[in-house]
């Protein structure tokens, strides 16, 4: 590919063919209101990434059509993966509602897609960060992490923004810095195993389904959880449901049975979609019902302070 000026704009205009929610397709790439690789201001909604040809910043505004502009050597790549970012490439016409809340929140909501970035690094690097904490604690350790170490993206890009730390830039990151960040030992080796190894967890996306859930998991400490958040984010995988998540089985529980259960008992109560089952949940997610609480949230905790 043609090398790009770091200044030079490339631009692509999307039409979507019927009802189409670009925004809820980018939401699950946001990771905390703050996050310096999502931005929305006045002149648009910002994307910073990696891609194999290097940094790119996208910029999407979104009016029914959608005007993209991307900078950067990543920005071809960036607009040609647009389509599949935003959903459009996801096809959900043999999806069959088995409960009366699917099917509700279905007919009210046609327009629901899975986005696709076509990239693992981004998403595993975020997902291994969220693992087993408050999400207040990880969105904390992505922020510094890539003010500190990632790069700014070229264009007009909004002050703040920045790309998520590359592989290379994690494997040089020092333990003091780790331990700045809040990040604990666990997940600081998830993240170096995985940093070690990314060129060959990138075909996890060409690979899609079960198979590049499998291959994800190769690596050490990404389990059930962590693939799942990667795979429904980087290839839109409709039957990614993340099995071990802290909410997930009682927010499904109380909205389908009344009460809470269990993962075992809310992959036996969604088996009837498999392979939608992520896209059978994310419907019962959208329809907002909740969960009573009978005990207080869990309180962050900052491993900095240790």
């Amino acid at each position: 590919m043609t090398a790009i000026p770091t200044g030079t704009e490339r631009t692509r205009h999307w039409v979507p063919d019927g009802p189409h929610d670009v925004a809820g397709a980018l939401r699950p790439l946001r990771r905390g209101p703050h996050d310096p690789a999502f931005r929305e201001d006045a002149d648009g909604l910002w994307l910073a990434a990696n891609t194999p040809a290097g940094v790119g910043a996208l910029r999407l505004r979104i009016a029914g059509e959608v005007h993209a502009s991307a900078w950067g050597p990543g920005a071809d790549l960036l607009l040609d993966g647009l389509p599949a970012l935003l959903g459009a490439l996801d096809d959900d016409s043999g999806f069959v509602a088995h409960h009366p809340l699917v099917a509700e929140v279905r007919r009210r909501r046609p327009g629901m897609r899975l986005g696709a970035t076509g990239r693992v690094w981004d998403v595993l690097l975020a997902a291994i960060i969220e693992q087993k904490v408050t999400g207040a604690e990880a969105h904390r350790t992505w922020r510094d992490l890539a003010r500190r170490f990632g790069e700014r993206p070229p264009g007009p890009a909004p002050e703040g923004l920045f790309t998520p730390p590359t592989p290379r830039a994690v494997l040089g990151i020092e333990d003091w810095e780790w331990h700045k960040a809040g990040l604990d030992g666990a997940r600081r080796r998830a993240v170096l195993a995985a940093a070690q190894v990314a060129g060959r967890l990138e075909r996890a996306a060409e690979l899609r389904g079960a198979a590049g859930r499998e291959l994800l998991r190769k690596a050490p400490g990404i389990g059930v959880w962590t693939a799942a958040e990667v795979a429904q984010r980087a290839w839109g995988d409709p039957d990614a449901l993340s099995v071990g998540d802290y909410h997930l089985s009682n927010l499904i529980g109380h909205a389908l049975l009344g009460r809470r259960i269990d993962d075992e008992r809310m992959l036996a109560e969604l088996a009837v979609y498999e392979p939608q089952r992520h896209r059978a949940a994310l419907y019962v997610l959208a329809a907002g019902l909740g969960k009573p609480r009978f005990a207080p949230r869990f309180s962050p905790r900052d491993y900095r302070a240790f």
